[in-house]
């Protein structure tokens, strides 16, 4: 019975009887010997029969010949060191024949496909491009050879001359460390390269339908984005960043979306700029309570019913809109100043918009420290509701009522006449902002979290 054979490159095999010696010859190519062990018939240890090629005299053919003839069963595979692969992969880059490579390298035919199978595939001239900086095919075999090896990343990084993060990633994305192929991987390297690419919202038509329709909501694109993801969860195609959408509004030449719908952002603007510091612009309040002052349950929000609010401004301050923002829902309330936004109006139509909701909801208020509140005391004998003052410059203390107001500035511009709307136009913005979903919420609606809340106190 036949059982165990091996092939192994210019190395002594220990079976008995010893191989014979290489004889000279003027070629360079390595001399392999095949053993196969054959036990006896009457069940002694058994004998080694050895016979020895040459790799360029059909060593391969005469090798397995020999091995059919002794009906071996199982044959382990000789393996070229990682120096000649990677003369072998080299050569192929630099669009040498499989003659030219055998010729040069003094390896058989077979072998040189087998060792580029192993690294993808056939190479091409043109995949031999890589910009500076970036990985090259050379420096990718470099990893598959590392890899192979079972080196670390690290180590893989320190012999290229790169990040280690480089690496990591770049064995993560194309198959890991059991299917990382180099050749493959520059061939997608190259291809994510290319320029101009199409974008997503060009190439799936119903996508960009549901982004200008809610761009057209006045939803942000963060919204569109995450909003995507819970309305359609098995469906791949209906995704995109908002990073992609702001680029389609903002790039020129990329004419996925309307232009006019840069109108439908926050700000309005179709180009990026910088961010302004807010502005904030302080009174003399009689008798005011700090935010210091303010109980220790509404700092973490877990208690609904306080508040936080400002006015919004029109053209040279001739006009303004109230904003109330309760700071566990974002839920929001706007107040209606046709007469103006002295102490007594403010007074009065905020009271009036508390008294929409139960008491258990309307706790305390937070106001920065303008004049339009001068009358606080009486408000809060009016209505039993604490009014508390931020500090001077500190609108982040206010920060959910800030974002809200520039949110309402999508509807309501600056330098415009806010005379100009009315209550039911206000109920009508409140309402689609709070249709809104918000991140802070885990993407539902204030208008979705006021309801569970009023729920629970009918209940």
């Amino acid at each position: 019975m036949w059982w165990y054979a091996s092939r192994f490159e210019a190395m002594a095999t220990k079976a008995d009887p010893t191989p014979p010696a290489p004889t000279t010859s003027t070629r360079t190519a390595p001399t392999y010997f095949a053993t196969a062990r054959r036990a006896s018939d009457d069940g002694s240890e058994g004998v080694n029969v050895v016979r020895r090629y040459d790799a360029l005299d059909s060593g391969r053919r005469r090798m397995m010949s020999f091995l059919r003839s002794m009906e071996v069963c199982v044959v382990r595979q000789w393996q070229l060191s990682p120096v000649v692969r990677a003369r072998v992969v080299r050569m192929a880059m630099e669009g040498y024949s499989y003659a030219e490579i055998v010729e040069s390298v003094r390896v058989s035919a077979g072998s040189v496909v087998n060792i580029l199978r192993d690294v993808g595939g056939t190479l091409r001239r043109v995949e031999r491009v890589s910009i500076d900086g970036r990985l090259s095919l050379m420096d990718r075999t470099v990893i598959h050879a590392g890899v192979a090896r079972g080196d670390s990343g690290a180590a893989i990084a320190r012999s290229l001359g790169k990040h280690p993060s480089t690496i990591t990633r770049e064995i993560a994305s194309n198959g890991g460390r059991c299917g990382y192929r180099p050749v493959a991987a520059h061939r997608r390297a190259l291809r994510a390269a290319r320029r101009p690419q199409v974008m997503k919202l060009e190439a799936t038509p119903a996508l960009a339908a549901y982004v200008v329709a809610s761009l057209e909501q006045l939803w942000s694109p963060e919204q569109i984005e995450q909003r995507l993801i819970s309305e359609f969860p098995d469906d791949a195609e209906m995704r995109v960043s908002h990073e992609t959408i702001y680029q389609s509004l903002y790039v020129q030449g990329r004419g996925e979306l309307r232009k006019d719908l840069a109108r439908c952002l926050r700000t309005g603007r179709a180009i990026r700029r910088r961010r302004d510091q807010s502005s904030n612009t302080v009174g003399k309040i009689v008798g005011m309570v700090n935010i210091s002052e303010r109980p220790a349950e509404v700092e973490d929000r877990a208690v609904p019913g306080h508040w936080e609010g400002d006015l919004i401004i029109g053209t040279r301050g001739g006009s303004a809109i109230g904003t109330l923002v309760e700071r566990t829902t974002r839920f929001v309330m706007l107040l209606h100043l046709p007469n103006g936004h002295t102490a007594a109006e403010v007074n009065a139509a905020m009271a009036a918009k508390i008294a929409e909701l139960p008491a258990a909801l309307v706790r305390s208020i937070t106001w920065d420290q303008g004049s339009e509140l001068a009358r606080h005391r009486q408000f809060s004998i009016d209505t039993g509701v604490a009014i508390y003052f931020c500090d001077p410059h500190s609108p982040w203390q206010r920060g959910s009522n800030e974002n809200t107001n520039g949110l309402l500035r999508q509807y309501f511009p600056k330098s415009t006449d806010l005379n100009v709307h009315d209550a039911a136009h206000l109920d009508a913005v409140a309402d689609q902002l709070n249709g809104r979903p918000r991140k802070t919420l885990n993407w539902r609606t204030p208008a979705e979290e006021l309801a569970t809340l009023l729920d629970a106190i009918a209940a």
